[in-house]
């Protein structure tokens, strides 16, 4: 429970709280008004959809009236069809909702609610109108009303009332993150001793992908920033990429240090000059950034034709290549936040690229949980529709409804069970404020006003805790059992023997929900880590298999955010995993390294592609037996494979793909074997003629 300080509501609390209730009750008074037989579910729908923030209200609107009517439709279908057969229809029921879940899981963005509403909704209409088949065509229209009645209000009221645009929050997360960007930045080119490094990386990719699920709501908000989608997008995609080049800069300046950690005497001007630039912030002048550029040009150049005498020439070839590119992100992230505050839509020339190629929002999606959460929902459905079947308890629509309802709410959750037993314990406490107000308010109001004053008192303090995250949860299972319970019988007809069978079944169904998914779908953090680390494992493997360029359109944004997911799971695991050796950043630069020595095939001809042949088949091995348990090092073998890619690298003519696959060469070593030392590479074994050690001499 909250602290006694922390009763006091807030302004924002409170003008949410206000609107919600406004919008509830308005809900209601149309539903009154069009005598709709049930008009507490739209007063239940306008808390549901309500948000502190107006812009993702609105942009789950439309897909939640959408979700509402096919629902409908699809009721109305299988009760017609299938009546007769109460076993075929409860299967068919379990089929549509699982069926719904499972594309609604594979969608993180608000098109997901559109699924899952048409999954639950049909189960909300099919299940009470089993009763009364000849009128299902009346009940799903009256239930689709009402439920579209209680959207449109909430949406109508967070929108024109003192709106809540999501740009000032937006804005405020994405400078939070670009001043922490900007801070491990100083850190790494400094080589600051912290514990923390691992942490402020995951840290750093739970903020973007945040960051980027915030977006997806951005078209929708009421704020001016909904017009400067695309180039907040394209920032965000330019702070994807911050990450792992970060990590790659850091690791290669710890690695070219002397003993005494001094910097080679050449590059300690430039990482300086680089520091002291980032140091500037925003207060930068934009001239630097093209002569910090133009200097690393210079350098680059000089650097490009020893950059495959040895290691520690591939590895400083390496860092000046990424300490370019750090300069470059910076610089763009700096100019497309100044021009987020101008206010302009269109982009400058030189900035409308980055916005052509955004990634679109991909994320990580997991088929196989997805599945699961599909098969508890039907399991669920059908063990208690069976149930219902078997002793004919009149309730038994209400035990149906909910766990339709709980198995969906929770599914996105490692583990749903605490989330359902949260509403099963403040359902059950709900229970008498709802026999308060279904069997003494409501046969006693003779007006709407008297019966909007008699909720207020509830629903305000209600609302007020429903804007506090850490007792949203609480807080609404508290209005759901209230709504809930008034909405299951029709308006007039309650008595105690009505009431306590439709609690009854709605606790039998939050209980069901809850074991079904306790045996199908509940899994700890420390097991969703490892899952997390397996499906990144395998898609490196896969495309360090695949003959070719491989298609990872997408992939730094999927494993970025694989990064922000593991990372929650990995504070819950505490021991059971190990963090130390888990680095996700470091799978994410293997994938890319990847990328671009497949891309750099064409020009290695047969002896170096027949190298990289050997390299990847070796890489790829070692991330499919690769166990989140205990993660064993790379095989020592790679090393002797990456020695001769690097000596075949060395006689192909120098060319832009050229010199990019002795980075990703050198990046690739440096993530499998940090502790590798420096050494020039052996010679060549007989797989490689001499004329190519000629022709590498002479180059």
């Amino acid at each position: 429970m909250p602290k006694a300080s922390s009763w006091a509501p807030s302004l924002d609390e409170l003008v949410f709280s206000l609107k919600s209730f406004a919008a509830s009750m308005l809900a209601l008074y149309i539903a009154f008004g069009m005598g709709l037989p049930r008009p507490f579910w739209a007063m239940l729908t306008a808390y549901v959809v309500s948000s502190p923030l107006s812009g993702t209200v609105r942009s789950k609107a439309v897909y939640r009236v959408a979700g509402t009517v096919v629902g409908c439709i699809a009721a109305i279908v299988l009760t017609v069809e299938l009546v007769n057969a109460p076993e075929l229809l409860s299967l068919a029921v379990g089929l549509w909702v699982g069926g719904c879940l499972f594309i609604s899981l594979l969608d993180r963005t608000p098109r997901s609610y559109a699924f899952m509403l048409a999954g639950y909704t049909a189960g909300l209409i099919v299940f009470p109108g089993v009763a009364n088949p000849e009128a299902i065509f009346d009940t799903g229209l009256a239930r689709v009303e009402e439920i579209i009645l209680g959207i449109v209000c909430a949406t109508v009221i967070h929108s024109v009332i003192l709106p809540r645009g999501m740009g000032p929050v937006l804005l405020g997360k994405l400078d939070a993150s670009l001043r922490d960007a900007e801070r491990w930045t100083l850190d790494a080119l400094e080589q600051v001793a912290t514990d923390a490094r691992l942490r402020d990386r995951h840290k750093m990719a739970t903020d973007l992908t945040e960051l980027r699920v915030m977006t997806t709501h951005l078209p929708y908000d009421t704020s001016d920033l909904r017009w400067m989608t695309r180039p907040m997008r394209a920032l965000q995609d330019r702070m994807v990429y911050l990450l792992p080049v970060l990590t790659a800069v850091h690791d290669r300046l710890g690695a070219l240090r002397r003993p005494d950690g001094a910097m080679p005497p050449d590059l300690a001007p430039m990482v300086a000059a680089v520091r002291d630039w980032i140091a500037a912030g925003a207060a930068a002048n934009p001239a630097d950034a093209v002569r910090l550029i133009d200097r690393l040009d210079r350098l680059e150049a000089a650097e490009s034709s020893q950059a495959t005498d040895g290691w520690e020439a591939a590895t400083r070839f390496s860092f000046i290549r990424r300490l370019r590119s750090l300069v470059e992100i910076h610089r763009d992230c700096r100019d497309l936040r100044a021009h987020l505050a101008t206010g302009e839509q269109a982009l400058p020339d030189h900035l409308d690229p980055l916005a052509r190629k955004r990634s679109h929002g991909v994320f990580h999606l997991d088929h196989g949980m997805a599945a699961w959460s599909a098969a508890a929902a039907l399991l669920g459905i059908t063990s208690v529709c069976a149930f219902w079947i078997l002793t004919g308890w009149s309730s038994g629509s209400a035990a149906a409804m909910m766990v339709a309802v709980f198995t969906c709410f929770f599914a996105s959750f490692d583990d749903p069970v605490p989330g359902i037993r949260l509403f099963l314990v403040y359902t059950m406490a709900s229970l008498p404020l709802s026999a308060f107000y279904l069997l003494v308010v409501l046969p006693s109001f003779d007006s709407f006003p008297m019966l909007a004053l008699c909720l207020a008192p509830t629903l305000v303090t209600l609302g007020v805790f429903v804007a506090r995250p850490a007792t949203m949860g609480k807080a609404m299972a508290l209005i759901f059992g209230v709504g809930g319970s008034l909405s299951l019988l029709d308006t007039g007809n309650g008595d105690f023997a009505s009431f306590l069978n439709s609690s009854i079944g709605q606790i039998v169904g939050i209980v069901g929900a809850m074991l079904v998914t306790r045996m199908c779908r509940s899994v700890g953090a420390a097991w969703s880590a490892r899952r997390l680390l397996h499906i990144g494992w395998r898609e490196i493997a896969d495309m360090a298999r695949t003959r070719g360029v491989p298609a990872n359109d997408g992939f730094e944004s999927r494993m970025l955010d694989r990064v922000g997911l593991l990372s929650a799971r990995l504070a819950q695991a505490g021991g059971s995993v190990d963090v130390d050796a888990i680095d996700a950043v470091r799978d994410l630069r293997v994938g890319l390294n990847i990328v671009e020595l497949q891309r750099a095939r064409p020009v290695l001809g047969r002896a170096g592609g027949a190298a990289l042949d050997r390299l990847l088949r070796g890489v790829s091995v070692h991330f499919r037996a690769l166990s989140a348990k205990r993660p064993d090092p790379a095989p020592a073998e790679l090393l002797g494979s990456m020695d001769e890619l690097l000596s075949a690298i060395g006689t192909a003519q120098p060319c832009p793909e050229r010199d990019r696959a002795v980075v990703a060469l050198a990046s690739l070593r440096r993530s499998l074997f940090p502790g590798a030392a420096l050494e020039p590479p052996p010679l060549a074994n007989e797989e490689i003629p001499q004329t190519m050690h000629q022709e590498r001499a002479r180059a």
